[in-house]
């Protein structure tokens, strides 16, 4: 068998995993409870939150109108635009596909830069989402700036031709001509499904959209993210509910595929290397269980496991007693996007590397990208500086 074919089975392995073996790993009590575990149950005084819900849910409906019908204005910058995005407060996969979109871009010609918000950086300095994007797009600009526009803006003044939006579909301010729309299979609306398979599907606070599923109505294309991490006939279900709400549009379906394990000083093992090792796991992402879900399809045997809350700043507290920072015999296990934080404590640890596959129609995302206007093809004037404060 071939190394190549070797690696894919381990992949696959990795995918194969039901939502329920990661269950026997429940987080350790040494991490705080995440908000999304307390919205996930149901009754009690959390079904309160439905009131301010439906106050929330009546002022996005009122925006969402106000832009439609073009009574808030919007700026167009000189290069397409491209947004990865989504509905839910929560992990969807958007940076693999952000790092997707980059290089497809690259592919065809473009000079891209990725614009984000930069939500949880401190000062100054860059939020682990653009920490992680500079290891996997080397050299790509990034600006991260709470005004999209003046950030889009400044990315143009570097000399890009395209801008990948991160996490901007409700950032309606900044005109784009692709709007991506990522969903995860595994929890499509935010929150998990109790032990019945019944999940809270409600706008924040009481659950984690940010919009009304109807709003995919304006997405270009739908990505189905974990695709291979949930049953075929729930796979089916959820596209079927998908295209009630975005009718005609593409939905393709993607993976996060483990590559490698990639340790502290830049060195990389192949996937077999923690098959039957006995690891601790410490994350701070969107969707931790789907996290622990590829580790146990990778053959690793779950110790500890620590989830801290998304966008979370580790101290060595948070370590302790885990394998790399004085347990013996253990593996401190944790993704990319905790690595680019966890480095500096001076920790040992192995991250996961993985990179987006799509399992399904790829054809429409690169169609969508074929078809963005070139430079010179459209001129648009640049707004002034005091409207991007407005």
């Amino acid at each position: 068998m071939s190394a190549n074919s070797h690696a894919k089975e381990e992949r696959d392995a990795a995918a194969s995993v039901p939502r329920a073996a990661v269950s026997r790993a429940a987080p350790s009590a040494s991490a705080p409870e995440r908000i999304e575990d307390r919205l996930a149950r149901s009754g009690g005084a959390l079904e309160l939150l439905r009131v301010p819900a439906a106050l929330f849910g009546a002022l996005v409906r009122a925006r969402r109108a106000a832009y439609d019908r073009g009574w808030l204005s919007t700026t167009r910058l000189p290069v397409p635009v491209v947004c990865v995005g989504n509905l839910t407060a929560g992990g969807t996969g958007k940076t693999p596909l952000v790092a997707w979109v980059v290089r497809a871009l690259m592919a065809r010609g473009f000079r891209p830069g990725i614009l984000s918000r930069g939500y949880g950086a401190a000062k100054g300095e860059p939020n682990d989402e653009a920490r992680l994007l500079a290891e996997l797009c080397p050299g790509v600009p990034h600006v991260q700036d709470v005004e999209r526009a003046r950030g889009g803006a400044a990315l143009v003044a570097q000399g890009c031709d395209a801008v990948v939006l991160d996490d901007g579909f409700q950032h309606r301010k900044l005109a784009r001509d692709v709007d991506l729309v990522l969903v995860d299979a595994t929890r499509p609306w935010g929150l998990a499904a109790d032990e019945r398979g019944r999940a809270v599907k409600a706008l924040l606070p009481r659950g984690l959209l940010r919009e009304p599923p109807s709003s995919l109505a304006r997405a270009h294309a739908l990505v189905i993210t974990r695709c291979d991490a949930v049953p075929a006939a729930e796979l089916a279900s959820l596209e079927r509910e998908l295209l009630v709400h975005a009718p005609g549009r593409g939905v393709a379906l993607a993976r996060h595929a483990p590559r490698a394990w990639i340790d502290e000083r830049g060195t990389t093992s192949a996937l077999a290397a923690l098959r039957g090792k006995r690891v601790d796991v410490v994350s701070a992402i969107g969707n931790p269980a789907a996290f622990e879900r590829t580790l146990v399809g990778l053959g690793v045997e779950l110790a500890e496991v620590r989830r801290f809350p998304d966008h979370h700043r580790y101290v060595e507290a948070d370590l302790e007693g885990l394998g790399g920072l004085g347990a013996e015999g253990r593996v401190l296990v944790t993704t990319q996007k905790d690595a680019v934080k966890l480095a500096p404590l001076g920790a040992r640890f192995q991250a996961l590397a993985i990179e987006t596959e799509f399992a399904r129609d790829a054809g429409v995302l690169e169609a969508l990208l074929d078809a963005l206007p070139r430079a010179g093809e459209r001129v648009v004037k640049l707004p002034s500086r005091r409207k991007l404060r407005d």
